[in-house]
């Protein structure tokens, strides 16, 4: 039986990362709301424990983004599929990244055209690689440095 899993990526703003990506991967960010308020209301956490974006309950440091045609928990939000959580450390991104994500367009789309969505969105790039018939893609970077590929 195949594990269930998650990618964690560190960030300084886990809430602002998860929105870059939820809407990079057309992805959902996660609403954990319905469970911070029954944690609350139970004395479990306190409102330092909480913060509060785009309108939504959130536990300080942490965000999660999911596949939307993934299951998820009704009560906690959490996907229980392709899934990625965003959490905040103290210390900035150094160095290159030792696992990064591929964004490949859609079937009918263009590389310039993702490339183009994904910088309206706060991506930056950084190359473009051209290996011939083993593919052209650009690197590039999210909005806290973190290094992908479109391709």
């Amino acid at each position: 039986m195949a594990l269930s899993w998650k990618l964690v990526i560190d960030s300084t703003n886990a809430a602002a990362l998860a929105d870059f990506w939820a809407a990079a991967l057309e992805y959902e960010v996660e609403d954990p709301s319905a469970l911070i308020e029954q944690l609350l209301a139970a004395g479990h956490i306190t409102e330092d424990a909480v913060t509060e974006h785009r309108g939504r309950k959130n536990f300080r440091g942490y965000a999660a983004i999911r596949h939307p045609e993934d299951p998820f928990d009704r009560t906690s939000g959490i996907g229980r599929g392709r899934r990625l959580l965003f959490q905040d450390v103290p210390e900035a991104k150094a160095g290159k990244n030792r696992l990064h994500l591929d964004i490949h367009s859609d079937p009918g789309g263009s590389l310039d055209e993702l490339v183009a969505r994904l910088e309206g969105l706060g991506a930056t790039r950084v190359r473009e690689v051209n290996k011939g018939p083993a593919g052209h893609w650009w690197v590039m970077q999210d909005p806290e440095g973190n290094e992908f590929c479109a391709a």
